[in-house]
């Protein structure tokens, strides 16, 4: 799939941009802070619902504006659509396909897929655990769009649990009778039950990435070691006893994970009503990242960090080409932090597929096997070259 054409309105920097798209290879080029970082931000943001830069919507909207639109033609498998997000901060953002209204934007996933390379990824080794499962429940949203319902069922409940939690903590403090937790029983088969079918998805997930992983990390820095990746459950007493259910999920397996995390619930709660917060489930796992025997983090130097970032993104290219449909690759100004030697095996990995975009701030920095269409950005302007 590609992306034959971006029309931004409020977005970032834009007051309007319009952007023709080719298959292959384009370049935005030009000085930092000029709006290059925008554009492909956009793209992403059509893929994901979300910025691999800002938490929240208000700071994509442009300052004076009440609402952005990112727009975009999107051609897959011969059939062109168009695809319309209005991003509204503070209110519901509401989505267009082919002009007629489609309610909810979660309906756009699937129709525009990316695979984004930013510096930020260095938090995927180097980061909080709430880097590594932004990573796995993105891909497993990309793989799978109608799964961002489990996401988000996830999260409702789990917010519903965890005010009720909290008001029973606040009560016991202040010395009242208690929250009345007559209803936490049926909070509890809820999470567990979403929490399972999430759980189940991410060992899927780590069991197909670990061969991809690993045979990207030994393109980028061959001889460099060997890397695997351990999921790591909040669920029992021994933390890693979730990696061995990647092999055995299926319906049984979903049953048992239910199981576990409904008894593990159980015997949390004292705790949980102590502290107002739930402390077991998916949002406390982490993906564990090894480098050799040891985690990559706090152990890895910058450039093996580098390489694994960088080994995580190209598998997962490699899972949804797999699944069919190429993702559009998005290279936001990467190539300036690699050396030269990492930055020329990435450019070759990248270059045949279907539309790779990047961004540099010059020539020189966008190695030559990465031959195409060039663009340049500055002072709110995008132009051909």
């Amino acid at each position: 799939m590609h992306v034959r054409h971006l029309s931004l309105a409020d977005f970032r920097s834009y007051a309007r941009a319009e952007v023709p798209l080719d298959p292959g290879v384009t370049a935005f080029l030009g000085p930092n802070g000029q709006g290059k970082t925008n554009l492909v931000e956009a793209v992403g943001y059509l893929a994901t619902l979300g910025s691999h830069r800002v938490a929240s919507d208000a700071p994509l909207v442009r300052i004076g504006a009440d609402r952005a639109v990112i727009r975009a033609q999107v051609v897959s498998g011969g059939r062109q659509q168009l695809v319309e997000l209005e991003i509204n901060p503070g209110k519901a953002n509401r989505a267009r396909i082919n002009r007629s209204s489609s309610g909810r934007p979660r309906d756009l996933l699937g129709i525009v897929r990316t695979v984004l390379f930013a510096p930020e990824d260095l938090a995927l080794v180097k980061g909080d655990p709430s880097e590594r499962r932004r990573f796995l429940d993105e891909l497993i949203t990309a793989r799978a769009p109608r799964l961002a319902g489990v996401r988000s069922d996830y999260e409702r409940v789990l917010k519903q649990r965890n005010t009720l939690l909290k008001t029973a903590a606040l009560a016991r403090r202040h010395g009242g009778k208690g929250a009345d937790l007559s209803t936490l029983d049926v909070w509890d088969q809820h999470l567990a039950r979403t929490g399972a079918e999430l759980l189940a998805q991410r060992l899927d997930l780590v069991a197909a990435l670990q061969p991809l992983a690993a045979k990207a990390y030994e393109q980028l820095a061959p001889g460099g070691g060997s890397v695997a990746l351990e999921y790591r459950g909040s669920v029992g007493e021994e933390r890693n006893e979730t990696a061995g259910w990647a092999r055995t999920v299926g319906a049984a397996g979903r049953e048992e994970l239910f199981g576990r995390l409904l008894e593990a619930l159980g015997e949390a709660r004292r705790q949980e009503i102590e502290r107002g917060v739930t402390l077991v489930g998916p949002h406390r796992d982490d993906l564990v990242l090894k480098l050799g025997e040891m985690p990559a983090k706090g152990y890895a130097s910058h450039g093996e960090s580098w390489s694994y970032a960088l080994a995580l993104r190209l598998a997962s290219y490699e899972l949804l080409c797999a699944d069919g449909g190429e993702p559009v690759l998005v290279l936001d100004d990467v190539f300036a932090e690699l050396d030269t030697r990492r930055r020329e095996r990435l450019a070759e990995l990248v270059a045949p597929g279907e539309q790779v975009l990047v961004t540099a701030a010059v020539d020189d920095d966008v190695p030559g096997v990465l031959t195409g269409a060039r663009f340049s950005v500055e002072n709110g302007t995008v132009e051909r070259r």
